[in-house]
């Protein structure tokens, strides 16, 4: 599948009215020149006074990233400005060496760092995210320059690759002893060093991305492709660390495509499934936390918990996991998981004012915003701008897909003809969707449309006739000879689905011979609501308690029903236990206008089986 450019493609509803609050807030004040604090940091004076070693500089290149994208799809020429000027600053306070970090000589990337015996994530004897930093400078420069144009950009970003090429590759510093977490920290580099391959085609960047890999396969707490390939759960593969283990997935897709290793496209795979089967909240963003001493962690597969942990840095990683993967195979299943994340998770954390983010979002717990310099205000900010590439794609030369279910239009040239689309949808709390096709002239091609899993069977039209329309792999395709003013329907089942978890936690310890012993403990059944691709939550129940414990209704009536749809169309449903008032629950994303301390609870307990007192639970909804 093929991105299209951004002037060629906008969102609408939900997700572009995020998008554009993004925009107008975080990305147009957050930084808007040299002078910001985010980008001020990495002057000369600065830097050399700074003994913090932490990760505040990673802003400059995550800032980049999504206020390049935002001024090119947008047009914003006050954005595409402060753009310019930051990179044109950042380039002038580069080193001769390509050094662009905010660390002082002895404490920088190339300076090797010994682990801290004590350390239990590997972290190195003076603290440094210097790699993580500079991963974030060079893809933020090499979107400026696909912004503007100005060699300079690129010219930045490559002799930053220079650098790391000369220090992992030509000297031989094992990048593992210069991060955390047993060096997952520092080997994210495999990302930004294939995204430089592919603007420049310099084989020497390649060779940096393979180094780091074979450095990281050789660390034996990270060995990450062999373990990926043994069939490892994510939480054993380093520390377990989600945002961490996501980005450097993404990083060994990109080197999947670069060189076709098969086994490189193997490993991601088995992680991805590893990953969505047994770490995903409802609203499909990576959880954990429970029982570890990080809250950042991936648990062990068996371990669910309704008051776990989402780090809405972790949701930019597993959202920029599932667009490398769309691109690269074309399959639905990553479409499914983008769009999941999109609409929950991500939405989830956002403030309507397009400013303020949540750190951590909790399944069960208060939405809490977090601070000016916390990671995942930049995060969630990039994250809404992976959206518009993969919204539609191209296929091939002579055929478009539909992605991402939302309103917007589309622009395409297919086989020399140009092709408008423009969808027209009260989607994700509608299941209607209407698309209107316009050709400059009549000519054929294959259009695609995913289905969601969660539809089960879809109805679609042409014109207003049933179309015959081939349905596998979870794409609707239809290809025929297309008119100006065509219209295709299509009708999604939209019923609530009544979701099930068993709570499972684990408690740890050690052996006397220092192995770890996990035993599980106090094992529980809950349950949550979800309609179309929505995760569905209530505030306090009763207006005070933060749990509530439900017993199934007598056989023959609904746990759950559709109400009526509210003002903004979205849809409440009404949970009817038995024994007790209904309870209603409203879109996760959206719970009391998504303000700072709401509370959202989306699993209540089940009662067990023994405490119906007759209750019969007929495992229907």
């Amino acid at each position: 599948m093929t991105p299209l450019p951004p002037p060629a493609l906008r969102l609408d509803g939900l997700l572009g009215e995020a998008m554009e609050a993004n925009r107008r807030g975080r990305l147009s004040t957050f930084v808007t020149g040299p002078g910001s604090p985010a980008i001020a940091i990495f002057d000369p004076a600065r830097r050399a006074g700074n003994e913090g070693g932490d990760w505040y500089g990673e802003h400059a290149g995550k800032w980049l990233v999504a206020a390049s994208r935002a001024a090119q799809r947008s047009g914003d020429e006050a954005l595409r400005g402060h753009v310019a000027a930051v990179a044109d600053h950042l380039a002038a306070c580069q080193e001769p060496d390509g050094y662009l970090g905010n660390y002082p000589p002895h404490r920088r990337f190339d300076v090797p760092q010994p682990p801290r015996p004590e350390s239990w994530n590997g972290e190195p004897a003076l603290r440094t995210w210097d790699v993580w930093t500079h991963s974030y400078l060079v893809l933020g420069l090499v979107e400026a320059w696909r912004l503007t144009g100005d060699a300079g950009h690129l010219r930045a970003a490559a002799r930053i690759g220079d650098l790391c090429h000369d220090t992992f590759v030509v000297r031989g510093l094992d990048i593992t002893t210069v991060g955390n977490h047993h060096g997952m920290s520092a080997t994210v580099l495999l990302d930004p060093a294939v995204e430089l391959y592919r603007a420049t085609a310099a084989p020497r960047y390649l060779e940096l991305a393979e180094t780091i890999l074979a450095q990281a396969d050789a660390h034996p707490r990270l060995a990450l492709l062999r373990q990926a390939l043994d069939g490892a759960d994510a939480s054993e593969i380093a520390t377990g660390k989600a945002y961490q283990l996501c980005w450097n997935l993404v990083g060994l897709a990109k080197l999947h495509r670069a060189t076709g290793r098969a086994e490189l496209g193997e490993a991601v795979d088995r992680l991805w499934r590893n990953i969505r089967d047994h770490h995903l909240s409802l609203g499909g963003g990576p959880f954990g936390g429970i029982g570890h001493r990080s809250r950042e962690v991936f648990n062990p597969a068996f371990v669910f918990d309704p008051g776990a942990y989402i780090e809405t840095c972790s949701v930019l990683a597993w959202m920029q996991l599932n667009r490398e993967l769309l691109l690269l195979t074309g399959q639905a299943r990553y479409a499914e998981e983008l769009e999941r994340s999109a609409y929950n998770d991500l939405l989830g954390a956002a403030a309507p004012n397009g400013e303020d983010w949540c750190y951590y979002s909790f399944a069960n717990g208060r939405r809490i915003h977090t601070k000016y310099w916390r990671c995942c205000k930049s995060s969630g900010a990039m994250a809404l701008e992976e959206l518009q590439a993969v919204a539609w794609t191209r296929r091939g030369t002579d055929g478009v897909s539909l992605n991402l279910l939302a309103p917007g239009r589309a622009e395409f040239e297919l086989g020399g003809t140009p092709v408008a689309f423009q969808v027209r949808t009260g989607y994700p709390h509608a299941g209607t969707l209407a698309v209107a096709v316009a050709p400059a002239q009549a000519c054929e091609f294959e259009w695609q449309c995913r289905l969601p899993a969660w539809a089960g069977a879809a109805v679609l039209r042409v014109n207003g006739e049933v179309a015959p329309v081939s349905a596998a792999d979870g794409w609707l395709r239809l290809r025929r000879r297309w008119q100006p003013g065509d219209r295709i329907e299509i009708e999604l089942s939209m019923s609530p689905r009544l979701e099930r978890r068993t709570y499972r936690n684990v408690q740890e310890s050690l052996a006397p011979d220092g192995s770890p012993v996990r035993q599980q403990v106090l094992l529980r059944e809950y349950v949550a609501l979800a309609r179309g691709p929505l995760a569905y939550a209530t505030g306090l129940i009763d207006g005070y308690r933060t749990g509530e414990t439900v017993l199934p209704p007598e056989c023959g009536e609904a746990w759950v029903a559709a109400l009526p749809a509210d003002p903004d169309g979205s849809v409440p449903l009404e949970l009817r236990p038995a024994r007790r008032a209904p309870i209603v629950f409203r879109p996760y994303y959206g719970i009391d206008g998504r303000t700072d301390g709401a509370w959202r609870i989306t699993w209540l307990e089940h009662a067990p089986a023994a405490d119906h007192r007759g209750g019969n639970d007929c495992g229907d909804m």
